[in-house]
């Protein structure tokens, strides 16, 4: 042993190590004894275990305060979040998946341990995802200027994740307070690290990061995983920069209860990680230098077996989950308009453009709320604000502290959203989350891992973010610029989605979003931003209710749904089929998708019993088939021909404005289609 751990371990006040020797004792064994919940169908049916990390996790709990910092473990992190306050009790609770669980009452997968009130947060089963929420709390903490550190901690194989590389380069770029823990145990599941980086030491794959400092411990030792984060944590302080602790470790047994570690690690490796037993080793010092007798030992593991079984007890007893509670926390109530409850005003005053109700809103909302911030891609660039000058002048009024450049990495841009509304609830932010909404893709990770926050945490957090989108065509722009997406975005619950048509909607609906708690999909007409026919008075308080459509033109004898770019077609088509051919026809506005208006679409299936379906999106596939299902199966009886519907052909959309016609909708093909339903 070196003379520098003798020197700490000597120095160490008693109660110090005694509280270290319990806590490694108690996570041991509730670690040992997981694996035996599933045997007898208790539960635990997932299990990661951390023998052979013990001395990081540890330490990373130790240092952690949770009036200050916040920490994002990962699935393996059962000893760090009993260090950060976990009890025996609730790490249990959390692996038997109950409802008094305070992780998510059992909601989310076992093993994933949290406790939001300690700051302590659920993260998500994509590994290494959490690396982004924690750069989005440490820009909390930046913008606040508020002293503490946030912590992620993962295994050294979901480094390989684009996702994480974005994490460490976002907060290097904006120097923030985040500390990144790589536990190194040299295993992926059952890839070797040799498979995953050409680096031996992962860290070392960002040592060309600027305000960026890299330390190295072993994860193994107590003494030195302590020393090495009280060191990076107050460097943190100190510099208000990142670090990373590179801690090597050794996995002691199977990657989780569903991994056979004898198929891929031979008999010599295995024995090796034993002998490396963490826990082990800190026992022999404790006595090796007599700071306790093996009689004082042999009491505190009396302690903790009689611990576990009390937790054990509690355990069992707890309530299971209600089934009928799985619809409860999907989304949060949102902000509700008392001056405007069906999203209509009597229509006086100057006409906006859409862009323009949009501009004005967010800036009368960035007024009205001092915790709001917007970002993105060419947000803040002089006198831009956005490709399309959505957010223009918005920096200059309200700095860059508020309204500044994201880099071109939709996840990061969604990711840190996620993250930064985790530092303070009253927070509210808004981010163009790509240039064209077919460019979202990248971000779909954590769009859905967001989605399910606030069901998964059992309705103790929910991202606090509008994401705005330029979406659809009609501009000749092509591939990744004129794609619809609301279609497949819809299958994913959790997140409100409306598309306006026009720019009252735009305003109204923007103001509902940004004052509401949960996420909102705001997806913008681009061809209409500048367009006359969307063209609206714009009343300066103006707000929307989600879910409430908007009866466009009233009819008696064919009901046409639609939303988006097509609503003027539509509009348009139904005044020509009046005109030619005496059909009275009622045009609905549908504005919010998510949640959708059943009331006004069945009332009007009931009136006309006839339906026309129209979006730009594709017809397979697309969102109109949800509403054609709905209104067959709660309206069928008021019906007089099958629901038929308009949108794009099955094909991405060409950039030639020849094939761009073919495939979007246009007015020809609506009216065509509604004179087919009429004679039916």
């Amino acid at each position: 042993m070196s003379e520098n751990k003798k020197h700490h371990i000597k120095k160490t006040d008693k109660e110090t190590l005694k509280k270290w020797f319990h806590l490694m004792t108690l996570g041991r064994a509730i670690d040992n004894k997981a694996p035996n919940y599933l045997k007898q169908a208790i539960g635990w049916s997932y299990h990661a275990p951390f023998a052979g990390h013990d001395g990081i996790q540890l330490a990373i709990g130790q240092v952690f305060d949770k009036e200050t910092d916040h920490l994002f473990p990962y699935y393996r992190d059962m000893l760090t979040a009993m260090s950060a306050g976990l009890t025996a009790t609730e790490a249990i609770l959390n692996g038997i998946s109950k409802a008094t669980d305070v992780a998510g009452g059992g909601r989310h997968m076992s093993n994933h341990f949290a406790k939001p009130e300690f700051n302590i947060h659920n993260v998500s089963s994509a590994t290494g995802n959490h690396t982004l929420h924690a750069v989005g709390v440490g820009r909390g903490m930046k913008k606040y200027k508020h002293k503490g550190i946030s912590i992620s901690s993962q295994g050294e194989s979901s480094v390989s994740e684009g996702y994480v590389y974005e994490a460490i380069n976002g907060a290097s770029t904006e120097q923030l307070p985040v500390l990144f823990v790589f536990q190194d145990n040299g295993y992926g599941i059952s890839v070797p690290k040799k498979d995953q980086t050409a680096n031996r030491k992962v860290a070392d794959n960002f040592s060309g990061l600027k305000n960026l400092k890299i330390f190295h411990c072993n994860g193994k030792d107590v003494f030195d995983s302590m020393n090495t984060m009280i060191e990076a944590k107050q460097w943190i302080i100190d510099n208000q920069k990142p670090a990373i602790v590179q801690a090597n470790c050794v996995r002691m047994h199977s990657h989780s209860n569903s991994d056979r570690h004898e198929l891929y690690r031979d008999e010599n490796e295995r024995n090796y990680s034993q002998e490396y037993d963490p826990l082990a080793k800190y026992r022999r010092l404790l006595i090796r230098y007599k700071r306790f007798t093996e009689e004082e030992l042999l009491e505190i593991e009396a302690e903790v077996k009689a611990e576990v079984k009390v937790a054990h007890k509690k355990g069992l007893a707890a309530p299971d989950p209600d089934p009928e509670s799985i619809f409860d926390f999907v989304v949060p109530e949102p902000y509700v308009s008392e001056k405007y409850p069906e999203g209509l005003h009597n229509g006086e005053g100057e006409h906006k453009k859409l862009i323009e109700g949009l501009n004005e809103t967010l800036k009368a909302e960035f007024r009205h709320n001092p915790d709001t911030f917007i970002w993105g891609q060419d947000m803040a660039n002089k006198d831009k604000g956005g490709i399309f000058n959505v957010s223009k002048g918005m920096q200059q009024e309200f700095g860059i502290e508020r309204v500044f450049n994201a880099p071109i990495a939709e996840d990061y841009i969604m990711g840190t959203a996620n993250g930064m509304s985790r530092f303070n609830k009253d927070i509210r932010i808004v981010i163009e989350g790509a240039e064209f909404a077919d460019y979202f893709w990248p971000a779909m990770e954590q769009y859905v891992d967001s989605s399910h926050d606030y069901w998964r945490s059992n309705g103790q957090f929910t991202p606090n973010v509008t994401i705005r989108l330029a979406s659809g065509g009609y501009i000749g722009g092509g591939l990744y610029h004129s794609q619809n997406i609301e279609g497949a975005m819809a299958s994913i619950p959790g997140v409100r989605i409306v598309y306006p048509s026009y720019a009252d909607d735009a305003a109204g609906l923007l103001r509902t979003s940004m004052r509401s708690k949960g996420m909102t999909l705001f997806l913008e007409p681009k061809a209409l931003y500048n367009d006359p026919l969307a063209a609206a008075p714009v009343p300066d308080d103006f707000e929307v209710p989600f879910g409430k459509a908007r009866v466009r033109r009233k009819g008696k004898d064919l009901t046409i749904i639609t939303y988006g770019n097509t609503t003027h077609m539509c509009v348009s088509v139904a005044e020509k089929l009046q005109t030619d051919n005496d059909l009275d026809v009622e045009v609905i506005d549908l504005r919010s998708l998510i949640p959708l208006d059943k009331e006004t679409i069945l009332a009007s299936v009931k009136k006309t019993g006839k339906v026309l379906m129209v979006h730009e999106d594709k017809v397979f596939g697309g969102f109109g088939g949800e509403v054609s299902s709905i209104i067959t199966e709660e309206a069928f009886e008021w019906l007089d021909a099958p629901v038929k519907r308009v949108g794009s052909t099955f094909t991405p959309v060409g950039f030639n404005r020849i094939l761009e016609k073919a495939i979007l909708p246009n007015a020809d093909k609506i009216y065509a289609a509604a004179v087919d339903l009429a004679e039916y």
